[in-house]
């Protein structure tokens, strides 16, 4: 990974291909975290996504924990969000003012340091208004707590809201917009893309692998006890139906064709799309994280890219397609 990309409009350089731990303090203990940010670095990475909930915050204690070990904390570009909670085990978003500064303050003492370099809103909050939700980025980064700014899992329209507020405001504009992008799921190229490319946003996409189903391990089927599991079925099972099934083989047919593997032919075309910087890369365990780095350098033909683009292309009708 020797190429560099920047973040938007910002001061930021980053990898093109960022370290994500969302199974870190869950399923991920903290030895295999220190294993897999130990292999991601030696590979040539330098961003590193977290949040709050990630873990109910364990996944940022690990991150502390390994500042104190030694890991280089300056040469890190370190991102986390602030924004989404858990209530009675469901997603919802609390983006008031109060709450984010104090949720900002929390992820700093858990991970052990005095700045976050991409501070997210992780989801957007219907019932706060965007300017106070901006105010409390304003007031971090006046306050030298973050560098940086950007949003998650906003739809186009409130993307393009939230960064043309920000750019109006005597602050940094918006950075980056993190969502859902491979090529099992392209429905942010309808407003998504579009929005942040005309706003300066750099675009950084979670579940590049289609939530596993890129991997090819559900190519033959699902083992029964996972397919029966509740986190699998939402998480991964809304990704697996005939559609996918055809993607998959489509990637798995290149992927022979080049001596590759599935996980290496996705990520590099999703790396090389419009508006992407850094696809953000998760995995339980090191042989997993080792799997994707394997192949990042991976070149796609302009053949090999235009089948993945026909066998995957999303839905496009009115109004992203007028007359």
């Amino acid at each position: 990974m020797n190429e560099s990309r920047r973040i938007g409009e910002s001061d930021l350089t980053v990898s093109p291909f960022g370290l994500g731990t969302l199974t870190w303090g869950t399923t991920t203990d903290y030895d295999d975290a220190a294993s897999q940010l130990a292999a991601y670095l030696d590979a040539g990475g330098n961003l590193l996504d977290t949040a709050d909930v990630y873990g109910a915050g364990e996944a940022e204690r690990i991150i502390g924990r390994l500042f104190k070990t030694g890991m280089p904390r300056d040469s890190l570009v370190l991102a986390t969000k602030s924004a989404g909670v858990i209530v009675d085990g469901k997603p919802t978003a609390n983006a008031s003012l109060d709450y984010l500064l104090n949720a900002l303050d929390a992820s700093l003492s858990r991970l052990g340091t005095d700045y976050i370099d991409l501070w997210q809103l992780h989801a957007w909050d219907k019932s706060v208004p965007i300017d106070e939700s901006l105010k409390a980025i304003e007031i971090a980064i006046a306050a030298g707590k973050v560098r940086n700014a950007g949003v998650c899992n906003y739809s186009g329209w409130q993307t393009a809201v939230a960064a043309v507020r920000q750019a109006g405001k005597n602050s940094r504009p918006l950075a980056s917009v993190q969502v859902e992008y491979s090529l099992i799921e392209r429905g942010i190229e309808r407003e998504v893309v579009p929005a942040a490319m005309n706003l300066g946003l750099g675009i950084l996409p979670w579940a590049p692998l289609g939530r596993g189903v890129l991997t090819a391990k559900y190519r033959h089927g699902v083992p029964e006890k996972r397919a029966e599991n509740e986190f699998f079925k939402w998480y991964t099972g809304k990704h697996l139906n005939d559609r996918a099934a055809g993607i998959v083989e489509a990637v798995a047919s290149v992927a022979d064709e080049l001596g590759a593997t599935t996980v290496a032919v996705s990520l590099a075309w999703l790396r090389d799309r419009p508006g992407v910087v850094a696809p953000l890369i998760g995995a339980r365990t090191v042989e997993q994280l080792k799997e994707s780095l394997a192949g990042t350098d991976l070149r796609l033909s302009e053949e090999h890219r235009r089948r993945l683009d026909e066998v995957s292309a999303p839905h496009r009708g009115y109004p992203e397609v007028t007359i």
